[in-house]
């Protein structure tokens, strides 16, 4: 016997009686970034490896630690696997000028790439929807999108879901506060652990967000960024803030989110849960001003989030959120001249927008009908070939106990519908 082959580690199989609900997810997210006017882009998997090394941060972890990338041996190009979608997305826009005649509004949803430790709710290969917003430069796009996600979180039966934000200021203002968090730090050098010393110059902000217990006093006593921001900085934060106050959606000050990538500015945001342990963060974003010009565009204000899809699954599942993907009609049939007319029968109602599965394989009326119940349909329609000769066909309800009934075959599609 040949060998069998598996999955690649964090690398996984999203199984039918999964699938529905995924579609539930999928279907919801795309239902509501439509009512906010988000129009989808389709950007490709794999990109140039210097996009993300530009884009993302040289000193992140992501480009550091976790990101899939080779060269490519038949031309030499390095490339990679894209591990977040904000950067294909705004290579996109800088590439196609699609921001030439106004803001942009986009959206995209699959599969991202990272060689993470798996466990529960993060995975090698896993999903995102993102969306981005390009050309806006007030605090309102920013509500936006947190008031956009908390209508999908109603939306998918999913509650205690905290939004937690930030302002990390300008460029100018970032970079000051650098210099002094870098001086605190030294101050305290051996408090740091091994991770913090190898930040503490290339990305002392990520130290802030450090979960090692023996440091949490240190770092909760460390210069607060938001203490040194510069007028317009406050003014855009205090814009947030009263357009999250008038949509109803609560919202908490958490002065050491800074989010993992080099580009934000300003506005910083995560929706969290205390449900999924230590993967908590289940969508975050913020605003990335000179993003487009650092890949090559323009000066474009931008503002954009990622969510998790398969942590937000993992959350409906908490929540005992259900979809169903069963068809209509289950057509059992035995006989040969039952045979014939099934698969007619079956076209007829397909034209008529049911879906229909037809019981292929044979076997006694018995069993086809524990097939039928264990298909989830909500019929069963029966045909033998003294139905198929009179024209006729037993309608049987699945679901809610009606009684079952024969119908002439020219009537069944009136009588499902009644």
């Amino acid at each position: 016997m040949a060998d069998k082959f598996q999955s690649i580690k964090g690398f996984y199989d999203i199984l039918p009686d999964n699938t529905a609900l995924w579609q539930k997810l999928e279907d919801t997210a795309r239902r509501v970034l439509a009512q906010y006017g988000y129009r989808n882009i389709r950007l490709p998997i794999v990109e140039p490896t210097g996009l993300f090394v530009r884009g993302v941060g040289e000193h992140t972890d992501i480009v550091e630690k976790e990101m899939y990338a080779w060269t490519d041996a038949l031309n030499g190009d390095k490339l990679a696997l894209r591990p977040e979608g904000t950067a294909g997305c705004v290579r996109a826009v800088v590439e196609h000028s699609l921001t030439y005649n106004g803001p942009q509004r986009l959206w995209y949803m699959g599969p991202m790439f990272r060689h993470e430790n798996v466990q529960k709710g993060r995975q090698r290969q896993f999903h995102q929807v993102g969306a981005e917003a390009f050309g806006y430069d007030g605090p309102d796009v920013d509500a936006e999108q947190m008031v956009m996600l908390a209508r999908l979180w109603r939306e998918l039966g999913i509650a205690d879901v905290e939004l937690q934000i930030n302002t990390i200021g300008d460029v100018a203002e970032r970079a000051a506060y650098r210099q002094s968090l870098i001086a605190y730090f030294e101050a305290h050098a051996d408090l740091l652990d091994e991770d913090a010393k190898r930040r503490l110059h290339a990305n002392p902000l990520r130290i802030l967000d450090s979960k090692n217990p023996r440091m949490q006093d240190m770092i909760n006593a460390a210069p607060k960024l938001f203490d040194v921001l510069g007028d317009d900085s406050r003014q855009h934060y205090q814009g947030l803030c009263r357009l999250l106050d008038e949509a109803g959606v609560a919202y908490t000050l958490n002065t050491r989110l800074v989010r993992g990538l080099d580009y934000y500015n300003r506005t910083v945001f995560e929706w969290v849960t205390t449900k999924l342990g230590a993967q908590g963060t289940i969508a975050g974003g913020g605003r990335y001003d000179s993003l487009v010009e650092t890949l090559g565009g323009k000066p474009t204000p931008a503002c954009g989030f990622g969510m998790g899809m398969e942590r937000v699954f993992l959350l409906m599942q908490e929540y005992g959120v259900t979809a169903q993907d069963g068809p209509d009609v289950y057509l059992v049939n035995a006989g040969e001249a039952a045979g014939r007319v099934a698969p007619r029968l079956a076209e007829l109602l397909r034209n008529a927008g049911l879906a229909v599965t037809v019981h292929a394989g044979g076997g006694s009326f018995k069993s086809q009908m524990k097939k039928a119940d264990g298909s989830g349909a909500r019929f069963a329609l029966i045909i033998g070939d003294n139905e198929a000769a009179d024209a006729t066909v037993v309608i049987k309800p699945l679901r809610d106990g009606g009684e079952q009934r024969t119908v002439a075959q020219a009537d069944v599609l009136a009588a499902l519908k009644g």
